[in-house]
């Protein structure tokens, strides 16, 4: 077909068993179908899906997720790709590019600042200007590592929660998000952690354990782990938890302690973390040892307003006035040169007309999104060819956006 019957748009009602039948190819079909879509109720909250036809027939798809997530102390606007798929028969021949670039266009135009994704191969994206800054990780932990974790001190202990601890839970969740680079804030649908979803007969857990100190009304919660105990009794079987946050040491022992309990019915616990196992999660630190195995799934960032992104930051009290510039040609909406002026712990980003070329620090898309999200050095990102240019403004540029680890809990 000829590029003149291709459309890329948003997707109508009448496209989804075409997009579903695009999906199940590229993703696996689902193993009971799926109800058709009510029309009251499609597309669902905070989803954009997107297709490309060509001559009438959808050949690709995705949907663009609505959500906000922490980056530098602020939430920031965020489009998060998902179910990126192409037929079979048309792979390669050029119709990613222009669906990605109309979704991210619109993602852009209704105020996001920044694009994730979780890619099935990270080559594919990284010519749109995605790179990986992090990963989110399943950690599959022996019983036997947990077993030699102390009680926890200062009369902290474990107990289950009900419906009127989840507005705490959601404190402790936003208090450990809030220090990071990258987690979702849990706001929006279906991201959002709803009591009933939690906690009670028809919850997505077998239950909720917090970690709390004090009693009555000076109780307070420190942590929080949401798990399912699985079938089976024997150690093949694997207690499964999707959330441990702790804020203090003891509110992860005690919680770490919790789940070692199962020992005599289980012989791993699988936790969804981020980061890195060997120390980045700060919960793994109170373990003894580093017995795990990891599955990590990487998680790109792209960029889609440069000043949005940076000006929105809270940063570290420092002085600064460093000019720098984009230039990707894989990705002309991020180019530009700029300088940046730092004062009181906020950012100002102002176009800059009198840059010449070699001036200043260049980027490229992916390097930016590398050291803007504190993943690499100004350094790494040099070595990895993001980043080129003069120097001298390297180590003022990660004093400003280094010290918050990148992390993410949620998948999508």
């Amino acid at each position: 077909m000829s590029s003149d019957t291709r459309e890329f748009r948003r997707s109508t009602i009448a496209d989804v068993p075409a997009a579903r039948r695009l999906g199940a190819e590229a993703f696996g079909a689902p193993t009971t179908p799926l109800p058709d879509p009510d029309p009251a109720a499609w597309p669902l909250p905070h989803v954009r899906p997107w297709v490309a036809t060509d001559d009438g027939e959808v050949v690709a798809g995705l949907g663009v997720r609505s959500f906000t997530s922490w980056f530098h102390g602020v939430r920031l606007p965020t489009a998060g790709f998902a179910g990126v798929t192409v037929a079979a028969e048309r792979r390669g021949s050029g119709l990613l590019r222009p669906l990605m670039t109309a979704a991210l266009a619109e993602a852009r135009a209704l105020g996001d600042v920044v694009s994730t994704l979780y890619p099935s191969s990270a080559g594919i994206y990284r010519g749109l200007g995605y790179e990986v800054v992090g990963a989110f990780e399943d950690v599959r932990v022996p019983m036997s590592a947990l077993a030699a974790v102390r009680p926890p001190a200062g009369g902290v202990r474990a107990r289950r929660a009900t419906a009127a601890d989840v507005p705490a839970v959601r404190r402790v969740y936003e208090a450990w998000a809030s220090a990071q680079n990258g987690p979702l804030s849990r706001a929006e649908t279906p991201f959002a952690m709803e009591a009933d979803e939690m906690v009670g007969p028809d919850a997505d857990y077998t239950g909720v354990s917090l970690a709390v100190r004090g009693t009555g009304p000076q109780e307070e919660v420190l942590g929080f782990a949401s798990w399912s105990r699985g079938p089976g009794y024997d150690r093949t079987n694997t207690i499964e938890v999707d959330d441990l946050v702790a804020l203090t040491p003891d509110a992860a022992r005690a919680l770490w302690r919790l789940l070692g309990s199962f020992a005599s019915v289980a012989g791993w616990v699988q936790v969804g973390t981020s980061g890195g196992w060997s120390g980045v999660d700060v919960s793994r630190l109170v373990l003894p040892d580093h017995a795990a195995t990891a599955a990590p799934r990487p998680y790109m960032l792209r960029l889609l307003d440069v000043p949005g992104a940076l000006g929105a930051a809270r940063v570290a009290p420092v002085t600064a006035r460093v000019p720098f510039a984009v230039a990707d040609p894989g990705t002309p909406d991020l180019e530009g040169t700029w300088t940046l002026e730092a004062a009181d712990g906020t950012v100002r980003v102002r176009p800059d007309a009198d840059a010449v070329p070699g001036d200043r620090p260049t980027f490229t898309s992916g390097g930016l999104a590398q050291s803007w999200s504190g993943a690499q050095s100004a350094a790494n990102v040099r070595l990895a060819g993001g980043l080129s240019g003069p120097a001298e403004h390297d180590a003022v540029w990660d004093a400003l956006w280094g010290g918050r680890q990148v992390h993410v809990r949620d998948y999508f």
